[in-house]
């Protein structure tokens, strides 16, 4: 394996949030919109209950206050919110697909919103499950997504004939920057994606126009919405290794809140935990009592489970 899941996992969040928040004038690690709150609340409703359940998502959501509904503006927070299902339930196709869908009803039923979700969460699924092919990602996604009334589909085609022949960046963001439309969108985050592979700070540099004030003025939630999902798939894919480190000791140096966080250590913390429940992980600590004998005054040891071993869903 070339990454482990926690490293994945971390790179997918992070990458997100870094996608998001590049500044034009440099690396600025500003958060200008919300866009990850939700998710960070759906992370922490998957790890204290180990399975997903609308009403505990509600329920947080309500307590901060935060509501979302699918306009132009938020269908890039709804995707985002999603990211922890895809990442809990990426190993399983099926699962993967109902539960997407099953997170979806806390908003509104837009078609694009879920075939924009539907596309992220199975590809950040074929890259933690080391399956991704650029060449056959596309096809696989448009299978995924099956019939479909939106042009999510046919854009992702264009986007798969400009990769073949080798298209630069100008082209494609004549093709899909015309509109700040999610189904443009998303199109442009695999173009970014898939074009720049292995490089995650050139794929978020071009999905948010880094250097061109111009085009950033103009295009604002365009430029945070690409970035968002082109960081996502980027850093599934590569991990949170492939996150320059510069980047990194930055958000440590800062020590600034991360979408409602604490600190960018409390991202990564968060992200671990939501490792631990998906792989079965025992937390021994909340029960030592149980795990230990009578007057022992060593420190258990922690038990670890492949995963679907004894892990809950």
């Amino acid at each position: 394996m070339r990454y482990s899941p926690a490293n994945r996992f971390k790179g997918t969040l992070l990458g997100a949030f870094l996608g998001e928040s590049v500044a034009s004038a440099g690396i600025q690690f500003q958060s200008y919109a919300n866009l990850g709150r939700m998710a960070l609340l759906g992370t922490e409703s998957l790890i204290a209950l180990g399975r997903l359940d609308l009403d505990d998502w509600i329920g947080r959501q309500q307590q901060e206050s935060l509501h979302l509904a699918a306009t132009d503006d938020i269908s890039i927070e709804i995707i985002i919110a999603t990211l922890p299902v895809a990442l809990f339930f990426h190993e399983n196709p099926i699962k993967l697909r109902q539960n997407l869908l099953h997170v979806l009803k806390i908003w509104d039923d837009d078609p694009v919103v879920r075939d924009g979700t539907l596309a992220v969460g199975y590809a950040i699924a074929l890259a933690l499950t080391e399956k991704l092919d650029p060449i056959t990602l596309i096809p696989q996604t448009i299978s995924f997504l099956g019939e479909t009334p939106t042009s999510i589909s046919k854009n992702l085609l264009i986007v798969q004939n400009l990769l073949e022949q080798g298209a630069g960046l100008s082209r494609a963001q004549a093709e899909f920057a015309k509109e700040e439309k999610l189904s443009n969108t998303i199109p442009m985050a695999f173009y970014c994606f898939l074009s720049t592979l292995e490089d995650f700070r050139l794929a978020v540099l071009r999905a948010t126009d880094n250097g061109n004030s111009k085009v950033q003025a103009a295009r604002p939630i365009s430029s945070q919405a690409t970035g968002a999902i082109t960081g996502a798939l980027s850093g599934a894919y590569n991990g949170i290794s492939g996150i320059p480190v510069t980047w990194q000791v930055l958000l440590l140096q800062r020590n600034s809140p991360i979408w409602g966080l604490t600190s960018f250590s409390q991202m990564l913390k968060l992200s671990d935990a939501l490792v631990a429940v998906w792989s079965g992980v025992y937390d021994v600590a909340l029960n030592v009592r149980e795990l230990t004998e009578e007057g022992c005054v060593e420190a258990p040891l922690s038990v670890y489970a492949a995963p679907r071993v004894i892990r809950s869903r």
